[in-house]
């Protein structure tokens, strides 16, 4: 007895109906956890799935337990860079870029939990979205990061670099990178 076929929709490819699912390519980049306590700053990796899941990276973020300040900083495919920090009630988060969100997974989260649409396909202008004063606190104030954030003719992990200097935990954060790159 022949099997029957699964219905297709409308318009598809010839995918049968319930069996599409999405292929979601690797991201590259890096996920660096940050904490600072008792004056002193450390910077791990993060897993992997942080550069694709911001709930992964805000629940990782969450298990590092600390008196002091704990962020992450990810950068995604040479293209944007994302600042979240877990505060009480919730997590501050800073996109670098928000036109990010039309390609990005994780940059269609960090919108969405700000509550802020996407941008349309047709603008092609940078700029982020997000809480620009995430890192007020810890030397990073929201006039300086704009500034970072505005240098376009940089990569994700150059301007996270620039941010790590102002912060003073540049060389920790440059150790780090080393390592995951050697």
């Amino acid at each position: 007895m022949p099997v029957a076929e699964p219905p297709v929709l409308p318009g598809a490819w010839a995918w049968p109906y319930g069996v599409h699912m999405a292929h979601q390519e690797p991201v590259n980049g890096f996920a660096v956890a940050v904490v600072r306590e008792d004056g002193r700053w450390r910077c791990s990796k993060m897993d992997s799935s942080a550069l694709s899941e911001l709930d992964a990276a805000i629940t990782e973020l969450r298990q590092l337990r600390s008196t002091g300040a704990v962020f992450g900083l990810l950068a995604v495919d040479d293209e944007f860079f994302i600042v979240l920090r877990p505060v009480p009630g919730g997590v501050s988060l800073l996109l670098s870029d928000a036109a990010a969100a039309l390609d990005y997974d994780i940059a269609a989260d960090v919108l969405d939990l700000l509550r802020v649409d996407p941008p349309d396909e047709e603008d092609d202008e940078l700029w982020p979205e997000g809480d620009l004063a995430v890192l007020a606190d810890l030397g990073m104030p929201q006039h300086e990061l704009q500034v970072i954030v505005d240098e376009v003719d940089l990569y994700p992990d150059e301007q996270l670099q620039m941010i790590a200097q102002r912060c003073g935990f540049g060389d920790e954060f440059t150790k780090l990178l080393d390592s995951l790159q050697a």
